[in-house]
């Protein structure tokens, strides 16, 4: 608890203090009905402690690993479906097992298993006095009134009320040890935290609510776990796409660190090009897979650098046409490099023409206009314009509006005038903030709007074949 600041030690505490209260007559009561409880409370444990099964049988650690698709309230069901079929004290013991014997990725573990199991079991109970409120539990079928199935719709609406009161319940907690631990501004702890829930703990209560009709039907308790075979498979799928998504980061950040090495003058230019065409495909509209493969395909249009001498990429003198015909091979080089890596898709096109002109002067196939691919001439853009507002060993950084201004100048010819405006709107509207690339010392940054000396105005941006 050392690493927990006062404020959030006395929160975690009380947190865990009222979870007891809430929890006692569970304890006490002769009533409690353990038949349901138990099976739920291990079940639940189950299904967030993918570490009990590595525990008791290692042999199967492989396959946990490798396609346990556990994540944070992914079965959140379990607690619902107690919470429509449970008195809440009862409801909110299902939670405890599963919250203290989860994984916990951060230390200190003990507190965070505490604060967990305390928060879950508060949500939980609240549900529960929620949809007992609207009459849950008759409407579902628990007697009274003659019913012995559930009151469809009616039912629907304390299971509404019994989601409201989960997500505010964790909304409200999880702002406090926002402002308490991490030390968010109260104003910011719980901004956002209800809307961005309130949608998937509304589906997490109708998969509930049908655990809980199966669990009462004729067919008995080992019906309702069907229910959570789908949501087992939406998160496997949840947990594999974010699998290949960190693989893809890790295979560019590979590429681009060893690019970086070989050629310390543009170090960080690709990540600053990547984030540059992303700005530009924001403009122009493009959709969210298409603006994320471009924003690859800025970060990797210099790869083909890794076929490049490394005297010639470092040469600090006038580069000889031979030393610039060897550069100007480098799109090719980084095709070839990128060719069978299958998720870049139409950044392979980027990475082959980003300089080609648009008046058919470029290389290295000497296309003109249209027959550039839209991903090329956003990177040639956001390619440019990195290089002119970054300093190198051999220049100092230009100002934005001057870099902006050789843009326009040259867009017809050298660049597509329509991306050159979706830059200009893109920079208007979230700015520019560049520090220095190379290594040695003289260098600066290329604010919007501050004023920099800069070298004749060139959108070839450098020496180095556009870099």
């Amino acid at each position: 608890m050392k690493a927990i600041p006062g404020a959030a030690r006395a929160y975690i505490l009380g947190t865990a203090l009222l979870a007891g209260a809430c929890l006692a007559p569970a304890a006490h009561a002769a009533g409690t009905p353990w038949r349901a409880v138990v099976p739920l409370a291990v079940l639940y444990a189950l299904c967030e402690s993918p570490a009990l099964i590595r525990h008791r049988w290692p042999g199967a650690a492989r396959a946990v690993d490798d396609a346990a698709p556990i994540a944070a309230g992914s079965f959140f069901p379990v607690l619902l479906a107690a919470a429509f079929l449970l008195p809440p004290a009862s409801a909110a013991l299902v939670a405890v097992p599963g919250a203290l014997l989860g994984r916990v990725e951060r230390r200190p573990y003990a507190a965070r298993r505490v604060w967990r199991a305390a928060q879950l079991a508060l949500a939980a109970w609240a549900a529960a006095r929620a949809q007992t409120a609207f009459g849950g539990p008759v409407a579902l079928g628990g007697g009274g009134y003659g019913l012995t199935t559930p009151d469809f719709p009616y039912v629907l609406l304390p299971a509404a009320a019994a989601a409201l009161a989960f997500c505010l319940v964790l909304a409200a907690l999880d702002g406090g040890i926002l402002a308490t631990a991490e030390g968010v501004p109260p104003r910011g702890a719980w901004r956002g935290l209800l809307p961005r829930s309130l949608a998937a703990h509304g589906v997490h209560a109708l998969a509930g609510l049908m655990m809980a009709v199966l669990w009462r039907s004729p067919y008995g308790p080992l019906s309702s776990l069907f229910v959570l075979l789908p949501m087992y498979i939406s998160c496997w799928v949840f947990a594999q796409y974010h699998r290949e998504r960190a693989a893809h980061q890790a295979t560019i950040r590979a590429l681009v660190q060893a690019v970086d090495i070989k050629d310390k003058y543009t170090r960080g230019h690709s990540e600053r090009v990547g984030r540059a065409s992303a700005m530009i495909a924001a403009e122009l509209g493009m959709d969210r897979d298409r603006l994320e493969v471009l924003r690859f395909a800025g970060i990797l249009h210099d790869v083909g650098k890794l076929g490049v001498p490394t005297r010639v990429l470092r040469k600090d003198g006038p580069l000889t046409p031979q030393e610039r015909r060897v550069i100007e091979l480098h799109p090719e080089y980084g095709h070839e490099i990128v060719r069978g890596i299958a998720f870049l898709g139409e950044a392979r096109s980027a990475i082959l023409h980003h300089h080609e002109r648009m008046d058919g002067s470029g290389y290295p196939y000497g296309l003109a206009g249209d027959e550039i691919p839209e991903f090329a001439r956003v990177v040639a853009v956001a390619d440019a314009f990195d290089a002119m507002t970054s300093t190198r060993s051999y220049r100092r950084a230009r100002p934005v509006e001057t870099a902006l201004a050789e843009l326009r100048r040259c867009a017809g010819t050298q660049f597509d005038p329509e991306i050159v405006g979706a830059m200009v709107r893109a920079l208007a509207r979230h700015g520019w903030e560049t520090t220095v690339t190379a290594d040695e010392g003289g260098g600066g940054r290329a604010v919007l709007g501050a004023p920099r000396p800069s070298a004749p105005a060139s959108a070839s941006a450098g020496r180095r074949g556009g870099t």
